[in-house]
């Protein structure tokens, strides 16, 4: 595989209105706010801190993608409650550099959690283009993996 094929396969908050909101949740979810166990949990929160009526039963649709073209105000709640721009639910091509703005503020949030060490990404940085394009490959066919393990 090319390393061209390899950039284009990497993950992502991705191009299904599905991906992005699961995306939204395992990684944007707001810092003041528990992260929620179960669709009625997420729904709740949405609705408390934006004052639209989201059921339970809209974010499960919207996470298993049985509803991919949901009201504009379903989009702008979300979009308020994770503070993301609403273009984000756009296409994709108007939305990548959007997502991977919001990939950068997740990797942000994953160092200052402790959850990604600094010093891996400082290693990672420094590696040759040919071991670091190895590491790329590793990485995006682990994230496949677990993503397919997921569902």
């Amino acid at each position: 595989m090319s390393q061209d094929t390899a950039t284009s396969q990497a993950p992502t908050p991705s191009a299904s209105l599905a991906d992005k909101v699961e995306w939204l949740i395992n990684n944007m979810w707001p810092a003041d706010a528990p992260p929620p166990k179960t669709n009625i949990e997420a729904a709740a929160a949405i609705t408390a801190a934006t004052g639209e009526d989201i059921s339970s039963t809209t974010v499960w649709k919207l996470r298993t993608g049985r509803q991919d073209n949901p009201q504009l105000r379903t989009l702008t709640a979300l979009a308020k409650f994770f503070g993301v721009p609403l273009g984000y639910f756009g296409p994709t091509t108007e939305s990548r550099p959007i997502e991977n703005d919001l990939t950068l503020q997740a990797l942000r949030r994953k160092l200052d959690d402790g959850i990604i060490r600094p010093e891996v990404l400082r290693a990672f940085i420094d590696l040759p283009t040919d071991i670091r394009w190895l590491i790329d490959e590793m990485v995006i066919s682990a994230a496949n993996a677990a993503q397919k393990r997921s569902r």
